[in-house]
């Protein structure tokens, strides 16, 4: 095993073919911020062509999470300040670094115990294999800060059964374990006392045993998912065109969850709402690069040229008054096409350098 700097954001070390890299700011939930994402690019870098290693796993340090999300105080204060290009230098490397898991040409595991959610889902929710335990939270909660899914959540989302994918864009809702493996965020459910035997496994494995093999050693069948229950009135709802129809249905449903469902999306964003709404759409076709650059539009169209974004940081982390001051106020008031500005923005420097 390689020495490390315990004090490093990212412990970056090896267990014989095993590459570990493990989130390392317990007390923010591993809440990732650029230095963090470099760390990780440089260690896959260096891995790429090592013939020392195999598999590369992907954890988080402490007991509350893998990864709550990203900094976005940090992008709140970019944007007040007026400079919004700085977040795209965030953006540009968090999304590069998303699409490097998911096109590695190693096996990455990915363990999302705890809170995983955000920047957490673009790290673990596109490895190669990817493990879930009974403490998993798993979520894409943007819109709770007038926002939309990133990090190629919209690309997840958008191939979650049935129209679950809307829901959970839409709602921000939290997974368990077993909904995240019902939604297809996580393939495997491997119960937290047992995933030190399984990281010990990975690092001393015996060939020809491969990692797949090995995690379903440790693998349980969870709990029915809750979502799977919903389905039903989920599809139906969220099937809508638009967010005023999926409002106007959500209205009309006898269902308790279903009326607080509605009772929650009345409380967010109505314009972060409609831009989701378009984005999983839309990167429901196509591969994972164009749902980045997709949500790259759209997220530096909200840094710059909407301020629902800013207010809603503001109303959740910084004031803390949760009484943000949206703009449409209410899903009423929105436009036929209200993602439509968001859709078609072009940022001054593009994602990837070829589009």
């Amino acid at each position: 095993m390689t020495d490390f700097d315990i004090a490093a954001t990212v412990l970056v070390r090896t267990e014989g073919s095993l590459g570990r890299l493990s989130l390392n700011r317990p007390k923010a939930i591993n809440a990732l911020d650029i230095d963090m994402i470099g760390q990780i690019t440089a260690a896959l870098d260096a891995w790429r062509d090592d013939t020392d290693i195999d598999i590369v796993l992907i954890d988080g340090e402490g007991e509350r999470g893998l990864c709550a999300g990203g900094d976005v105080r940090a992008l709140y204060d970019q944007i007040t300040a007026g400079h919004p290009e700085r977040a795209a230098e965030f953006f540009r490397a968090e999304y590069a670094l998303n699409l490097m898991i998911a096109e590695y040409p190693k096996t990455i595991v990915a363990i999302a115990d705890g809170i995983t959610m955000g920047g957490g889902i673009g790290l673990a929710g596109h490895a190669h294999i990817r493990i879930v335990t009974e403490r998993s939270k798993l979520a894409m909660p943007e819109t709770r800060i007038g926002f939309t899914p990133d990090v190629g959540g919209t690309y997840l989302l958008g191939r979650a059964p049935g129209r679950l994918g809307e829901y959970l864009g839409l709602t921000g809702s939290t997974m368990t374990a077993s909904d995240a493996v019902y939604a297809g965020f996580a393939d495997h459910y491997v119960p937290s006392q047992r995933i030190d035997e399984l990281r010990e496994a990975l690092g001393k494995r015996a060939d020809p045993s491969s990692p797949s093999e090995l995690v379903l050693l440790f693998d349980e069948t969870p709990e029915p998912a809750a979502l799977a229950d919903e389905r039903a009135w989920i599809d139906e709802v969220f099937s809508a065109d638009t967010v005023g129809e999926i409002a106007q249905r959500l209205a009309a449903r006898s269902e308790v969850s279903a009326s607080a469902t509605g009772v929650l999306l009345s409380e967010l964003a109505p314009t972060g709402l409609a831009v989701t709404l378009d984005a999983v759409r839309e990167a429901r076709e196509g591969h994972l690069r164009d749902a980045l650059i997709g949500e790259y539009r759209r997220v530096m169209w909200f840094a710059g040229h909407h301020p629902d974004l800013a207010e809603g940081i503001r109303a959740q982390l910084v004031d803390k008054d949760r009484s943000p001051r949206w703009q449409p106020a209410t899903i009423a008031e929105l436009g036929p096409d209200a993602g439509a500005g968001a859709r078609a923005f072009v940022p001054e420097r593009p994602l990837f350098d070829r589009e």
